[in-house]
């Protein structure tokens, strides 16, 4: 491929899996050409237009397109090249994310002709070839209730960030696109780049218990990290692809897995804990009930040693922040007979209209 060729028709091959990072590296790179659409090349690879040949970004070859399609501008121009009213877009989607080869939107309960909208949403997304309504998570091991509305319906797929990649079935296992940031931060956490460093007496590398692993969203950006991480997760099928992602991601011997509640691992003297969900249902004699995770806050406690660090993640009205997690931590603390210190708090982002994802990095003494 000649270097000189016109930067109007140039595009990267990569395979669909690696496709969303590829983009995020071609964006930072700056020769992403967001003008133009990402077409699929054959059944596993798709061209990313760009600007210029990459010269950071890993692709499988840089090719001349022989056609390039210009990317509509909004959902909502398609949609009203197929007949939708100023009505009917009011009531379309503002945001969606895609997922290895699978889209994932929150659709509207009024919105029309959701076939159309899917279909519309892949004319935009030539990376992804099913689209999926996400209705959200329930039960006690966290199961989506999303149905597909256009595509092949395949959805099965691998998602890389960052270097991670994980394999997962978004129809039964959930993934949290908004939560990107902090997973890639939990990895420079333990390279010791990003974040609070245990103060613990343990020698050797830093061993993490993940309390809610599901298909391993930090434990494996840790354990890349060289972290040795316990990790519990109840859902049998994320549990499943937890221990497929340890293997894709050549970690097996950085991760020790339980299909279990997470109280009940015997884990005691590790340097970090992650408490990576904010609502968790479980069940007893009398039944499912949900419970929320500073709930878990005495599990976490009975695991750190002296010096380390609990990351609590919570779900905090605006009116309520940080007076009601570091609050709810405190409590714990004193039943567990622990000194706690704020290190850090964070928002990692909006759970609903006035009501935030938050995570708080906290020490144990």
């Amino acid at each position: 491929m000649s270097e000189d060729a016109p930067p109007n028709d140039l595009a990267a091959l990569v395979e669909k899996p690696s496709a969303e990072a590829a983009i995020d590296s071609l964006q930072a790179e700056g020769v992403y050409d967001a003008d133009r659409k990402v077409t699929e090349h054959d059944d596993g690879t798709v061209a990313l237009p760009v600007t210029g040949p990459p010269q950071e970004t890993n692709v499988l070859d840089v090719m001349r397109q022989t056609d390039p399609e210009l990317r509509a501008p909004e959902l909502n121009d398609l949609l009203a090249d197929r007949g939708w009213t100023d009505e009917e877009l009011a009531l379309a989607p503002s945001s969606w994310a895609v997922i290895g080869s699978v889209l994932t939107v929150r659709l509207n309960g009024d919105c029309p002709r959701e076939e159309e909208v899917g279909e519309a949403l892949l004319e935009l997304h030539g990376e992804a070839d099913t689209v999926l309504a996400d209705g959200g998570v329930s039960g006690i091991h966290r199961e989506p209730t999303g149905r597909v509305i256009a595509g092949i319906g395949e959805t099965e797929t691998i998602h890389t960030e960052h270097g991670t990649r994980y394999a997962l079935d978004l129809a039964e296992v959930m993934f949290s696109p908004g939560n990107k940031a902090e997973r890639a931060r939990m990895g420079s956490v333990v390279a010791g780049n990003d974040g609070p460093e245990p103060e613990t007496d343990n020698d050797g590398p830093e061993r993490v218990f993940d309390m809610f692993a599901g298909i391993g969203y930090f434990t494996l950006p840790m354990a890349r990290a060289g972290a040795q991480v316990t990790a519990a997760e109840i859902n049998p099928t994320a549990y499943r692809f937890l221990i497929e992602n340890a293997v894709l991601n050549d970690v097996t011997a950085n991760v020790e897995a339980y299909r279990a509640d997470c109280r009940d691992v015997d884990v005691s003297d590790v340097d970090r804990v992650v408490m990576g969900y904010y609502g968790v249902e479980t069940e007893d004699e009398d039944g499912s009930r949900s419970l929320e995770a500073h709930e878990f806050l005495d599990t976490a406690f009975d695991a750190v040693a002296p010096g380390g660090i609990v990351h609590v993640h919570a779900a905090t009205p605006d009116s309520r922040l940080w007076d009601r997690p570091i609050g709810r931590i405190e409590d714990a603390a004193g039943r567990a007979g622990r000194d706690v210190k704020i290190v850090e708090k964070r928002r990692v982002k909006s759970h609903s209209e006035g009501v935030w994802h938050v995570v708080c990095d906290v020490r144990v003494r």
